[in-house]
């Protein structure tokens, strides 16, 4: 179930967002146990963590509560809906604050967009998610985009390691190719 916070200035989770970073992680919004202990990816059963460490993104398993770390190795963190938190069909649309996020990227010029759902994606491309493939998206113009299989535990059936690899391997600079991970 979806919740608000009291205050709709008031963010679940900050950003932790810097000019010209390399690669930004875009979710969609807090999950209950995110949203419980303040941190990003919180919940056990969430693999975001373990495969930012599998990818080589991480030099070890970084817990859910070091989040902040990542601006340290040029990836930043994000999600579209900063006040409510929940299972994504039951925020209400107009929660997502798209041009916000459309200004922040503006404003601070990431490299890459990695989108760490269809649905996420889908608010930045303006496109269902029925139309839109996982993996790097060839779109010409502005920041290059991943879309990335959700790492929740929810999402299961559609988990893939191999865009995980394509978004670590553009971080680190590297091609997509050379990428090893283990799957897990």
């Amino acid at each position: 179930m979806a919740r608000e916070t009291l205050a709709k200035t008031s963010h679940i989770l900050p950003d932790r967002l810097a000019p010209n970073l390399r690669l930004w992680f875009v979710g969609t919004a807090a999950g209950p146990m995110s949203a419980a202990v303040g941190a990003y990816y919180a919940h056990p059963g969430n693999r975001f963590w373990r495969t930012l460490h599998d990818t080589g993104v991480t030099p070890r398993l970084f817990a859910p509560r070091e989040y902040p770390l990542l601006l340290d190795l040029g990836a930043g963190l994000t999600d579209f809906c900063k006040t409510s938190w929940g299972v994504d069909s039951q925020i209400a649309r107009d929660a997502f604050d798209v041009e916000g996020f459309r200004r922040k990227v503006a404003r601070l010029k990431p490299e890459a967009l990695a989108f760490t759902s269809k649905t996420a994606a889908g608010l930045w491309l303006r496109a269902s998610t029925g139309r839109i493939t996982v993996g790097r998206q060839a779109l010409g113009e502005g920041p290059e985009v991943f879309v990335l299989p959700s790492p929740s535990g929810l999402a299961t059936f559609y988990w893939s390691l191999e865009p995980w690899c394509q978004a670590a391997a553009f971080l680190r600079g590297g091609p997509p190719a050379s990428v090893i991970a283990r799957e897990r």
